[in-house]
């Protein structure tokens, strides 16, 4: 577990780095990354949907990365893209492809169904973590106001 989180903050944190993220916000780049494999990992140890832990991650990475962005008065993109580089399917659609160019049909759909999939969960994770931000902050203040 500990090496999968550690390689996964060095790629978030150099994807950072591709994409010209300030250099003193890599660290929280690495960070957003991290926790977002940590939680698909562990659906994924202890054989739980996947789909369902890459929705839960990439919700994850989404209200992190608002917090990111709020704290350090950043774009939000900044942390949400080298935070969600971890659960991107890439090698699950290289073995789609391999499948279809050897024409074995059967396993290149069932791959390829399965990297939709997981692609949808990212995005919907996402979208859902800016819907619940936006929900809270149209919520009333509820503090009690201060006297003059």
């Amino acid at each position: 577990m500990f090496q999968q989180l550690l390689t996964s903050f060095f790629a978030s944190a150099g994807f950072g780095i591709l994409f010209n993220a300030p250099r003193k916000l890599l660290i929280q780049c690495g960070i957003t990354g991290m926790i977002g494999w940590g939680i698909y990992f562990l659906f994924y140890m202890y054989e739980q949907n996947v789909v369902y832990g890459t929705f839960i991650a990439a919700f994850f990475v989404g209200v992190i990365s608002q917090v990111f962005a709020r704290f350090y008065k950043t774009p939000i993109l900044i942390f949400t893209v080298g935070g969600i580089i971890p659960l991107v399917p890439g090698g699950l659609a290289y073995d789609a492809m391999r499948h279809f160019v050897q024409n074995d049909y059967n396993g290149a759909v069932s791959l390829a169904a399965k990297v939709l999939l997981l692609s949808i969960a990212i995005a919907i994770g996402l979208v859902a973590s800016e819907v619940a931000n936006q929900f809270i902050k149209k919520l009333p203040d509820r503090r009690p106001k201060r006297m003059k």
